[in-house]
């Protein structure tokens, strides 16, 4: 037992440098190619557009390491945003109120996902692939079909842009997230069961734990960071946009498999997919920088994904 935790620990860590690794040849590739990259304005830039995909990707890790997947992201985050907007704009509540609207908002449909998967006994692809279009709809209620923007609560736009020490804020509400949630994974019961839910889940179950009632939690709490994204997101862009958010959760889902999670379940560490995340950005932003279409940033993007689920099933084989 000890040499097998011993091999997860290893093969973690060679996953997390080889990733760390490929990072830091793309920063010196775009930094070669364009002197418009490595500029303290476009590192900020790298900065705000890390940290909503980062805080999406650190929560659908969990879900990823269960042996489940989330195809709700982008649609829950949105509903986060828009549910919060709601809440300071139209019913005029305290900015407080709404941030917590928001990520209980996202709670709520990360409950409704564990539920269908662990009680519905729906596939997570299904599940979850019904709560986006279910949540596409209520974004589009609850708007009226409109963006909500923040003319009476100016002070809310500020949060994720105002700089401090250098860095936005929104970035560290990213990193303060992330330590969360590497606390989470590594020091307490519901980081344990995750990865002994993805590891064998009928063996843990048949050892004495309530693998639904965890796998609900799990669900739940990765809703409350979708939740966040969104607030975040509404914050940076100064409105809730009802249409957005399609398309986030193949960035989130790719950065935490090449930060090292694995689809099959049992592997993921919270430091590969903040990554993974700012590869997916970087990647992204220095295509952009070098006047690459969108529609071929989107090949590149999904040729990497393919690329880290094909080393992550070679790996397996080889284990």
């Amino acid at each position: 037992m000890a040499n097998q935790q011993k091999k997860r620990i290893n093969s973690k860590a060679a996953q997390t440098a080889l990733a760390f690794s490929s990072l830091i040849l793309l920063i010196i590739i775009f930094t070669i190619a364009s002197s418009s990259f490595l500029t303290a304005g476009n590192i900020v830039t790298i900065l705000l557009m890390t940290a909503v995909n980062g805080i999406l990707a650190v929560g659908i890790t969990f879900i990823i390491i269960t042996g489940g997947i989330d195809l709700s992201v982008g649609t829950v985050m949105t509903f986060g945003s828009v549910i919060t907007a709601f809440v300071i704009s139209n019913l005029s509540m305290p900015i407080a109120i709404g941030i917590l609207a928001g990520i209980l908002a996202g709670v709520l449909c990360g409950f409704v996902n564990g539920i269908s998967v662990t009680k519905l006994h729906l596939p997570p692809f299904i599940a979850t692939l019904g709560m986006m279009n279910v949540t596409k709809g209520l974004n589009l209620i609850v708007s009226g079909a409109r963006p909500i923007y923040f003319a009476e609560k100016p002070e809310f736009t500020r949060i994720a842009t105002t700089m401090v020490f250098g860095i936005p804020v929104g970035v560290l509400i990213f990193f303060v997230s992330a330590l969360v949630a590497v606390f989470i994974l590594s020091k307490t019961v519901i980081g344990r069961y995750a990865f002994a839910i993805g590891s064998n889940e009928e063996a843990t179950r048949l050892s004495g734990i309530n693998t639904d009632g965890w796998k609900i939690a799990i669900y739940s709490m990765s809703g409350a960071f979708f939740g966040l994204g969104g607030v975040v997101m509404a914050s940076r862009v100064a409105s809730a946009q009802p249409s957005l958010g399609v398309g986030y959760e193949m960035d989130a889902i790719a950065a935490a498999v090449i930060g090292g999670a694995s689809l099959s379940g049992g592997e993921g560490s919270i430091l590969g997919t903040i990554i993974g995340a700012f590869i997916i950005t970087v990647l992204t932003n220095g295509l952009r920088i070098l006047s690459v279409p969108q529609e071929w940033q989107m090949v590149v993007t999904g040729l990497i994904v393919i690329g880290a689920v094909y080393l992550d099933i070679v790996r397996r084989r080889v284990k």
